[in-house]
């Protein structure tokens, strides 16, 4: 059995008399990208920096890979990016990836090739020579995220890789930490509950600096019982409910927001439901957005 990647036991941390996180414990074992989300204030970024090693912990232990966070035998193993990362303007991308790579231990001829090899998984081959000046919001993004690819880290921290891009950069960003997760897994701080559920399969909830939810699986249903979320395009809720409440094996059916609703089924009594509630929209000539199995990760934490 392998050992987590990271433990972490009884962990405090205060800014002068105020706690900010308070007994944290949890475990993380490789694989597919994880998810860490809470409100402003619940201790994320305190969390982060005390994993990546920029803060030490008022008391409590924890370890990356059997090692305390910045240690030394950590360097080319565990890598991390800030959500206002920049690189400087003065200089070009490929010369600043370059000299990141020697700090690892790269040769100069072994460097450039680490700095073409981490622009090509980004797509940003052709800006090796350019300045960072010459690139848009999202290339920018890009190459910063090349940065931590640098020395094929087997763990790499992202804070808000996503933060301010526009729709394809975002999808590009999510296509670029997805092909990289055979050999590296991902702790992704984020805001964005959408593209968190898209990217993670568990995530680690953070409120006022305690643990609110341990990791969970962000897109299938407990075991007890199942969940289908339909969004519709507008249509009286209540005779949506009173209509789906009758196909066998609905158990309830929540309306947290306009047209869309939540229903919780018994896969034992019926395991085609899905199939059986688009009949039904058929039938009665609705429309509707789209039908997923499942709950989304807004859903799953919130509601």
């Amino acid at each position: 059995m392998n050992e987590p990647i990271i433990t972490c036991q009884n962990l405090n941390h205060n800014f002068g008399k105020k706690q900010v996180l308070d007994n944290i414990n949890f475990s993380i074992d490789a694989g597919e990208p994880i998810g860490l989300v809470g409100p402003n204030g619940a201790g994320k970024t305190t969390l982060f920096n005390i994993l990546c090693g920029y803060l030490h912990p008022s008391s409590g232990n924890i370890s990356l890979f059997g090692h305390k966070p910045g240690a030394t035998k950590l360097i080319g193993k565990v890598s991390a990016l800030p959500q206002d990362a920049q690189l400087d303007p003065s200089f070009s991308i490929g010369a600043q990836l370059s000299f990141y790579a020697k700090l690892q231990g790269f040769s100069s001829k072994d460097a450039n090739s680490e700095a073409l090899r981490v622009l090509e998984a980004v797509d940003l081959k052709t800006e090796f020579n350019h300045k960072p000046t010459t690139l848009s919001h999202g290339m920018g993004k890009r190459v910063a995220i090349a940065q931590s690819f640098i020395g094929k880290p087997s763990l790499v921290f992202l804070d808000e890789p996503t933060a301010g891009l526009d729709p394809v950069n975002t999808r590009t960003i999510r296509s670029i930490i997805a092909e990289q997760t055979t050999d590296t897994t991902f702790i992704i701080s984020s805001h964005d509950l959408n593209e968190l559920g898209r990217l993670c399969q568990q995530v680690l909830m953070l409120e006022k600096g305690t643990i609110q939810s341990t990791l969970l699986d962000a897109s299938h249903s407990t075991n007890k019982s199942q969940f289908i979320t339909l969004q519709l395009e507008s249509y009286p809720a209540t005779e949506v409910i009173n209509t789906l409440q009758q196909l066998s094996g609905v158990i309830v059916i929540h309306n947290p927001q306009k047209n869309e609703y939540i229903i919780e089924y018994s896969e034992l009594k019926e395991p085609n439901l899905d199939a059986n509630i688009l009949m039904r929209l058929s039938e009665k000539n609705w429309s509707y957005r789209q039908l997923s199995r499942g709950k989304t990760l807004e859903e799953q934490l919130f509601f």
